[in-house]
């Protein structure tokens, strides 16, 4: 590990213009490359106290050995040799979004002297004119096999044209008028050529043209009484018709445009792209990268746009690029890619209207792919097998954690403050052995005490179960100053490891926040707190582990791992250590705790919001006993609102069809004993506003 002040250049050497730079390792290897409107401003930045640095940048700075930068006249040379550089030197710590597959296009080949449709991938060619990426082969087929009933271009191989020239016969295409026959002289090669732009002009979204000279051409031949060339004119214009409707139209404007939408977690990004031409979804395709580097939203949706467009030149750069954020600098990545095109590129987030509505379905296709992904890592019995042992060997466990406990504190505010329990078994989320807690031991917001008293309350009950079940007995009264055996479990010779001193059962009260306890019957069957974990993972840093490991000592179990996994900069928080234990960025380990916490807080925050939500839409007939939803909305009604309905006598309420005189008297006092809202006043004014509370009070 290098000291990065060994390589530092002193300030006068760096100019204050835009450029690039590179870090290199003491290989000379090229681990990092970026660009700058100011180098000395930028570079001076990497050498600033290590722990000022993100994570991911001070392993950066710790692994290079050197660093050197080129001057550029403008920003946009900067962002074009950047996107050189990285495509040259593939450095390991810039962020590269890779194919998750190679995605197939409808190539035509117009560098040939006779034209030729195919399924191409890979890198593209010069003089190829390309459409799509499609998600799959057989797409491109069924849409060329559409086609080639109006645009018979060839479609064979060069073996199997020059075959064909040879013997002078074409192939079945040919005989069946899927393909003009370039090969035996049906038709010119200036022919041929035409018919090859015209299928490309209908591919780019010119299509009404077409469709509607073939209407014309049908109508003519049908009163020229030639049916049979109106009926092959009809099939023909259907065909076109079916083509389209492969690909329906999501913007009115006949708009062409890319969509580009990101999904991302602190390890991970996934992204998304619609292409959009003529108004309609012409492809789609997706990757998932490491975030290698320090990164944000911005960032990546500018290495996104360098990686898609870095090779394209004229009409596959579109007219309108649509992002979730836009660059740090908007204004040289939109040259940068109008030079590309030849003309005017639209950078912008969308706002309004059909583009966000279409972005927003970009964006889940986004984390849909992110997720998948994840879920698919996590599948992988090997991988998740190395995720346990890297936790074990990290946190200094015996054995591999097998089950594992996450707990999560959610609020807003200090009001609704609730808390979460996932579990995960052998790596995978046990979602029916989830649990949630209401904290009513105190009020406000204080998640280091939540914490603590839901670690209390949970391993309370696992000790109740314990006890209950007979699989420890009651331990003697140690002596004063000793350290009394565990319960012994039956059949044990010894005491029981983990637990010390004496353990009282737990009583629980009609006081007890007891809100995850459900009545029990006494089959011998472990109930819901029954089995322990081997590791209690908290979302949180050092207070929070303190707390729980605290509620953990405060009866007397010390066979529990715990840690915090803190979200800012992904560290692991051990009891009682002052350092962190930061695991490698790639560790599968490390990948299942994020799993776990993020888990957790989804839980968590779930059911805060569904608490909310009940709470705000609260009203005083909710206390009456015996009304229903039913009635609840009869009475609401019949009256206008609670306001109006605590201004009604009993017998106004028993009018109420379903509502007799016992529940319309317990509605009265219900609404009697609830003060009403104190009316609202306008303050320009001073009038007394005059309020019709519908529902609600």
């Amino acid at each position: 590990m290098a000291d990065p002040s060994s390589y530092r250049p002193s300030p006068g050497q760096i100019p204050d213009s835009p450029g690039v730079y590179k870090f290199r390792d003491e290989h000379r290897r090229v681990i990092y490359v970026g660009k700058a409107k100011n180098l000395r401003q930028r570079v001076a930045n990497y050498f600033q106290d290590l722990a000022n640095l993100h994570p991911r940048t001070r392993t950066m700075v710790t692994t290079a050995a050197s660093v050197e930068w080129t001057v550029v006249s403008t920003e946009v040379e900067a962002l074009q040799l950047e996107y050189t550089w990285i495509k040259e030197f593939d450095p390991r710590f810039n962020v590269k979004y890779r194919d998750d597959k190679s995605y197939p296009y409808l190539a035509v080949t117009l560098n040939e002297e006779f034209p030729r449709v195919q399924v191409m991938r890979g890198a593209k060619k010069k003089g190829v004119r390309y459409f799509g990426p499609y998600g799959h082969a057989w797409a491109i087929r069924e849409t060329v096999d559409l086609m080639l009933r109006v645009f018979p271009v060839r479609t064979c191989s060069a073996g199997v044209f020059k075959n064909a020239a040879r013997t002078g016969r074409p192939c079945l295409l040919g005989y069946i008028d899927k393909c003009s026959a370039p090969c035996v002289g049906r038709v010119t090669p200036e022919e041929h050529r035409e018919l090859a732009e015209d299928f490309c002009d209908f591919m780019a979204g010119r299509t009404g043209t077409y469709i509607r000279r073939l209407e014309k051409d049908m109508m003519q031949a049908a009163e020229e009484m030639e049916y049979e060339r109106a009926a092959r004119l009809r099939d023909d214009a259907e065909a076109l018709k079916r083509a389209m409707e492969k690909s329906a139209v999501v913007l009115a404007d006949a708009t062409d445009a890319d969509l580009i939408a990101v999904a991302e977690d602190e390890l991970e990004a996934a992204l998304q792209i619609f292409h959009v031409r003529g108004g309609r979804v012409r492809g789609q395709r997706g990757w998932v990268t490491d975030k290698v580097e320090a990164v944000d939203t911005s960032g990546l949706v500018e290495h996104a746009l360098q990686q898609l467009y870095g090779e394209e030149r004229g009409d596959a750069v579109p007219k309108e690029v649509l992002v979730p954020a836009l660059p740090e600098d908007t204004e040289a990545v939109s040259q940068w890619l109008a030079e590309r095109r030849g003309s005017q590129v639209s950078l912008r987030i969308p706002q309004r209207g059909d583009k966000k509505d279409l972005m927003a379905t970009v964006q889940r296709n986004a984390q849909q792919a992110l997720g998948l992904h994840k879920t698919k890592r996590a599948s992988d019995l090997t991988t998740r097998s190395r995720a346990l042992e890297e936790i074990a060997e990290a946190l200094g466990l015996d054995t591999a954690p097998l089950r594992i406990e996450c707990y999560d504190i959610s609020h807003l505010q200090g009001d609704d403050v609730v808390a979460s329990m996932v579990v995960f078994e052998d790596g995978l989320a046990r979602k029916s052995e989830y649990r949630r807690f209401q904290i009513k031991g105190f009020e406000g917001q204080d998640d280091v005490r939540s914490m603590h008293e839901v670690i209390g309350r949970r391993f309370k009950r696992y000790l109740q179960e314990k006890e209950r079940t007979g699989e420890w007995e009651e331990p003697q009264e140690p002596a004063p100053g000793a350290t009394g055996p565990g319960p012994a479990a039956p059949g044990a010779t010894g005491p029981t490891p983990g637990v010390t001193g004496p353990v009282p059962a737990p009583v629980l009260t009609a006081a007890s926040p007891a809100d995850e306890i459900e009545p029990r019957e006494d089959d011998g069957r472990p109930k819901r707190f029954a089995y322990p974990p081997q590791l209690v993972v908290v979302d949180g840093g050092q207070p929070q582990v303190a707390a729980a490991k605290r509620a953990l000592d405060e009866l007397g179990i010390d066979d529990i791992a715990v840690c915090g996994l803190a979200k800012r900069l992904e560290e692991v928080w051990l009891p009682d250590d002052d350092d962190p234990v930061v695991l490698p960025r790639s560790s599968e380990g490390l990948y299942l705790l994020q799993r776990v916490r993020d888990e957790a807080h989804r839980f968590a925050i779930t059911y805060q919001r569904a608490k909310r939500a009940k709470r705000i839409r609260s009203s005083p007939l909710d206390d009456v006993a015996g009304l229903g939803e039913t009635r609840k909305q009869a009475l609401i009604k019949h009256f206008g609102s609670v306001k109006k309905l605590r201004q009604a006598t009993i017998e106004e309420i028993c009018e109420v069809p379903g509502i007799g005189r016992r529940t319309a008297e317990s509605v009265a006092a219900a609404l009697a004993s609830t003060a009403p809202a104190a009316p609202a006043v306008n303050t320009a004014t001073g009038e007394i506003m005059e309020e019709d509370d519908g529902g609600a009070s």
